[in-house]
């Protein structure tokens, strides 16, 4: 899944190139291509399908070469997770009906990546053999309350990579009911990465959205024909804007979760991004060449290589600069960088964001 707009690392993240193609990490390759690296130690590179927004195709062509433009699906609009994954789902299984499939966001960061592609094969295997929405969960190591929470009926996740049944998914709970979930040992973070056989997904989406069914059915019958698009759109201005989650996973009574551990994290906002860059004395995270730091601590700060840059006496800071636009932010108020985006674009239209 490649489509999102990532506002909340603007001013880098912008509609025209979201954070998925860009190399945030300072890796020499974008979050979309490190996550297809990743994909093709599990299966072929003809195996692998992005979808994304139609306005990013030719983007995603651009960066993964090695992909068929058949592999790339553009949504004409966004309408969230379900319709994303009803429309790869229904276009996978009319090229093979007994596909199992993995649905993984473009944009995570996976450290470990050959724990990862271990618990990706054991959770394949487990959906081939059973009729099962297979969720990934991470062992929690903080309470923190950017991460969705997945509860399981066992007592205790002892064994590496247990599978066990869902009790309840929980949205981004606040600070006390977070510390709560750590302290029963009964919860795991919602990495949003799902396996399944198209069969049972298409079995799921059918009984708890019906009429997403029916448009995404319909579609099927000109998927991979030169019409595609056309149904597709008109499938898209119809059907609901709902996620995954919300629309079969907390409704599913077969809904399993995985228990992991790969070094994960879905790189959300600056805060995540700052635990993955290497800090100065001072606990700064620094990218650029050309920035000179005084009297400051624990700041991310991302500046263009040829932007010299002075700064003094922060604390906590997010200072970032791209194509024009400085954000200089306390790092406890990230989560106003979205209002901030959308007082630009009221302000000062569409053209800074």
């Amino acid at each position: 899944m490649a489509g999102g707009i990532g506002s909340r690392f603007w001013p880098m993240s912008r509609n025209a190139f979201p954070k998925q193609f860009l190399d945030i990490l300072g890796t020499g390759k974008t979050l979309l291509q490190q996550t297809y690296d990743r994909f093709l130690k599990a299966c072929p590179k003809e195996n692998i399908y992005v979808v994304t927004n139609e306005a990013y195709v030719d983007l995603v062509l651009k960066q993964l070469p090695d992909l068929l433009p058949s592999q790339v699906l553009g949504e004409p609009h966004r309408k969230n997770t379900a319709p994303c994954i009803a429309y790869a789902s229904y276009k996978i299984s009319k090229l093979n009906p007994n596909a199992k499939v993995v649905v993984a966001p473009s944009d995570h960061v996976i450290l470990k990546e050959d724990e990862f592609i271990k618990t990706i094969l054991k959770g394949l295997d487990f959906v081939s053999k059973n009729d099962s929405l297979l969720t990934l969960g991470i062992r929690p190591n903080r309470p923190d309350t950017g991460y969705g929470y997945i509860q399981f009926i066992d007592d205790k996740i002892q064994e590496e990579n247990k599978i066990s049944k869902v009790k309840t998914f929980t949205e981004k709970p606040n600070l006390e009911m977070a510390k709560f979930f750590l302290q029963t040992g009964e919860f795991l973070w919602n990495a949003g990465i799902f396996l399944w056989s198209v069969g049972s997904i298409h079995k799921a989406i059918s009984e708890h959205i019906p009429e997403m069914d029916s448009l995404f059915h319909e579609a099927a019958d000109h998927f991979n024909e030169p019409d595609e698009n056309e149904f597709v759109r008109k499938a898209y201005e119809q059907c609901t804007n709902i996620s995954i989650d919300f629309g079969v996973m907390e409704k599913a009574r077969n809904v399993y979760v995985m228990s992991a551990e790969f070094g994960w994290s879905d790189l959300g906002t600056y805060g995540s991004l700052y635990e993955h860059i290497k800090h100065d004395a001072s606990e700064n995270a620094i990218v650029g060449k050309n920035v000179l730091v005084y009297d400051s601590k624990n700041c991310i700060i991302n500046m263009p290589k040829d932007k010299l840059v002075v700064v003094q006496g922060l604390d906590d800071y997010i200072v970032v600069e791209s194509e024009g636009v400085l954000l200089i932010c306390k790092k406890q108020d990230e989560q106003q960088i979205r209002q901030f985006v959308n007082d630009v674009k009221l302000t000062k239209g569409d053209k800074f964001i």
